[in-house]
């Protein structure tokens, strides 16, 4: 394991995490990635990853990048990423030259090796600045126009340790070489760019190079200005002509750059320089959308100014209102509808700024799209924001939409109700499935009927074993015989859910389940056909065939209910007079010894007592039987009728 964890360090030292780093000096990051190559501490793990470690898993670690973020990271770690890898007077370094094993790919990555280096002596005088050191090596006839493996030649070690004079040196000796490449196709240029070198911008230029090549991503020295947020040099490029709309290999430009980082001077720069503010990358987003989508309301507010079209929709038909919502940018959002933002621009999906604010629960910001959503468009989505805040237990934008008067009623479109398996349609059923009895009894309060939705809510929460959101169900309404008409049975579906949980059974049983009509059985004494149940998920209520109806029979001899059977048979027998038990249900009994009692209890006639207690309890009726005991008999006669056995 610690082998493994070792590795994976060194990868990531070595190539992509470098946003991990970006606070530390060149120095620092050299030392990193020297001390991998020393020996384990006596915990055996080195410093390195004792270091990387508390990086790692810190809370400042770097989330995934969402499709507007930028083309790189805010700070890419050029800096530590050369093959002169030594750090200035420290004790790694000998004094033949020698640095130890830091050597750098020609992608800039770096990697260690047990050995020792040597510098090489022309990167090393130019490192130190040495003018005369590179003048005496180009008189004693060295070319200094030749490229490592990396293909970096001198001028382009001049350009990133920002030796201005020796760059001067190279430029003159070797004029040809001003826009040569390395093997990641930066130009000296971007070098000097990358790391600030405004010398040796400047000297460049007022040479001749070329302002706008690119590296291998089509990064050029103004994009690469506008990471580094580094308005001297933006200004620099611009005023040398620089091209100012030039599209990285994501379509992201200089201006995206710039906005996205909020930097109003080189946005200002560019702006004045020609970058076209409705210019877009390859997910159709223009600079203001990446305004709107990151937060940045400066930027946002100087983009609008300039008369940037506030709103603009990427390709998939996001608006930059909707991106503010979803991203929970509420001063972004205020200034955007302040401005005429449309709140009823709909994604590819349907769905509204109104719908993702409150799917994030965002109640500020739906309570600013309210007033300007159109309730017709929402209609027309197939789908209310009431049941994106439900399904995700969003109660206070729950309770705002209801006071908004939102239909606590409206149910999903028939193609947005099939991307759920069971079929859900009304935010109540969101609430119910969710189990969150305060969401249910809000709904419930406003007026929602629980009896809308192909499987009854009330079954969702008997599944739960949740006695208060069953109460509530109940008290508002609910069907207590409800079925499932996608699987039909021949007793209600309630009994079929709560068989499991006997308590629950008897509760249903006692506000007036049906209960007679478990032992309706259409084969009675007669012999049944062979068992041929097979448990289909609630899932098709389109079936192609007619589904057979379960009897109840069926139903406790299946094998996962059997060994049930005798005790869910005797409760019900209490909520019935006399009945006959058909052949399947005896047949059941008798297989269990410990039953027999049970099949004793169903022999008619049924004591009197009982049998006036059912006649009682009908006469009732099933509506006013949870208000039994406000009747004006007996404690005893009620307890009686109410089935508690307790004296």
């Amino acid at each position: 394991m610690a082998t493994t964890a070792a590795n994976t360090q060194r990868e990531m030292i070595g190539c992509e995490e470098y946003n991990l780093y970006s606070s530390l000096s060149e120095d620092e990051l050299i030392k990193m990635a020297i001390q991998q190559s020393l020996e384990e501490d006596p915990a055996g793990q080195s410093a390195a990853q004792s270091h990387q470690k508390s990086v790692v898993t810190g809370p400042g670690e770097a989330a995934a990048p969402s499709r507007t973020s930028s083309h790189n990271p805010p700070y890419q770690i050029y800096p530590w990423q050369r093959l002169a890898a030594q750090t200035r007077g420290h004790a790694h370094s000998s004094s033949s030259g020698a640095a130890w094993g830091v050597r750098r790919r020609y992608d800039g990555s770096l990697f260690s090796t047990p050995q020792p280096i040597e510098l090489d002596p022309v990167v090393a005088a130019i490192k130190d600045g040495d003018e005369k050191a590179v003048c005496n090596m180009m008189k004693s006839g060295k070319d200094l126009s030749e490229p490592n493996k990396d293909g970096w030649i001198p001028l382009h070690e001049a350009a990133y340790y920002g030796q201005v004079g020796c760059l001067s040196l190279l430029q003159k000796a070797y004029p040809g070489t001003i826009d040569q490449r390395t093997l990641n196709e930066e130009t000296a240029l971007y070098l000097a760019t990358s790391r600030g070198n405004l010398d040796c911008l400047l000297t460049l230029l007022q040479a001749g190079a070329e302002p706008d090549i690119s590296n291998k991503a089509r990064e050029t020295p103004l994009y690469k200005a506008c990471e580094r947020k580094n308005a001297e040099a933006a200004r620099l490029l611009v005023q040398y002509n620089a091209d100012t709309n030039h599209r990285c290999n994501r379509g992201w430009t200089a201006l995206h750059e710039a906005v996205s980082r909020n930097d109003l001077e080189i946005i200002d720069i560019l702006v004045k320089g020609g970058a076209k503010i409705e210019s877009t990358n390859s997910y159709g987003i223009t600079s203001l959308f990446v305004a709107a989508e990151s937060g940045q309301l400066d930027a946002l507010r100087y983009l609008a100014k300039c008369g940037a079209d506030i709103n603009t929709q990427a390709s998939d038909k996001a608006s930059a209102l909707y991106e503010a919502c979803k991203n929970g940018h509420v001063r972004i959002v205020e200034f955007l509808l302040s401005q005429g933002a449309d709140a009823n621009k709909a994604n590819k999906d349907g769905l509204l700024p109104l719908h993702i604010a409150a799917k994030k629960g965002i109640c500020e910001i739906v309570s600013m799209l309210i007033p300007v959503t159109s309730r017709t468009r929402v209609k027309r989505s197939g789908i209310s924001p009431l049941h994106l805040a439900a399904e995700r237990n969003n109660d206070d934008t729950l309770e705002e939409l209801i006071d908004a008067g939102y239909d606590v009623n409206t149910t999903l479109s028939q193609e947005r109700s099939c991307l759920y398996e069971d079929r859900r349609t009304t935010p109540l059923y969101f609430a119910v499935f969710n189990n969150n009895i305060y969401a249910t009894e809000l709904l419930l309060e406003a007026g929602a009927n629980p009896n809308v939705d192909l499987i009854n809510p009330l079954l969702i929460s008997i599944r739960h074993g949740c006695l208060k959101t069953m109460k509530l169900l109940l008290d508002h309404g609910a069907n207590i015989n409800a079925y499932i008409s996608s699987h039909p049975t021949t007793f209600p579906a309630t009994i079929m859910f709560s068989m499991k949980y006997l308590s629950v059974l008897k509760y249903l049983l006692d506000l007036g389940c049906d209960a007679i009509s478990c032992f309706e059985c259409q084969y009675g004494n007669g012999p049944h056909p062979a068992l041929n149940y097979r448990r289909d998920r609630l899932s098709d209520p389109q079936q192609s065939k007619q589904p057979t109806v379960i009897q109840f029979c069926d139903m406790v001899s299946a094998p996962e209910m059997s060994r049930w059977a005798g005790p869910i048979i005797d409760v019900l027998l209490d909520y019935v007079g006399n009945v006959q038990l058909c052949s399947r249900l005896k047949e059941h009994i008798d297989s269990y010894e410990d039953w027999a009692v049970i099949k004793e209890k169903a022999e008619p006639p049924r004591p009197l007592a009982h049998l006036c207690r059912i006649k009682v309890r009908s006469l009732v009726g099933r509506n006013r039987i949870k208000l039994i005991d406000t009747l004006p008999l007996p404690d005893r006669l009620i307890r009686y009728l109410q089935h508690d056995y307790t004296q």
